[in-house]
């Protein structure tokens, strides 16, 4: 999977509370992304099998909103998730000026 800066935010909002249910409007807030960007990572997430979706069961007329469809990260994904932030870590981190390589304090 290519990961940009906007799915990196999202994978981390999920990796914050890796065990919970989350929302669209709930990730557009701790991820910092509009709903036209978040959408689409969210559904790519789920074609690769990183993220399940389900609707959440509620009478949208007593709720006095509708539905929520509720994201979250599969065993697969975690692991897929972390591995990918700490690759990208690993890619940006600055050089250690001793010895060039990239410094793992970062």
């Amino acid at each position: 999977m290519r990961l940009t800066v906007s799915t990196a935010r999202v994978l981390a909002a999920f990796l914050a509370d890796a065990g919970a249910d989350h929302y669209g409007l709930e990730l557009m807030q701790s991820a910092g992304l509009a709903s036209g960007t978040l959408y689409p990572i969210l559904r790519r997430l789920t074609s690769a099998g990183w993220l399940s979706a389900s609707w959440e069961a509620v009478d949208p007329a007593e709720a006095g909103r509708p539905a929520r469809r509720y994201y979250r990260l599969t065993a697969d994904g975690v692991v897929e998730a972390r591995q990918a932030l700490a690759e990208l870590r690993a890619q940006t981190a600055p050089p250690d000026p001793a010895t060039g390589a990239a410094s793992a304090a970062w």
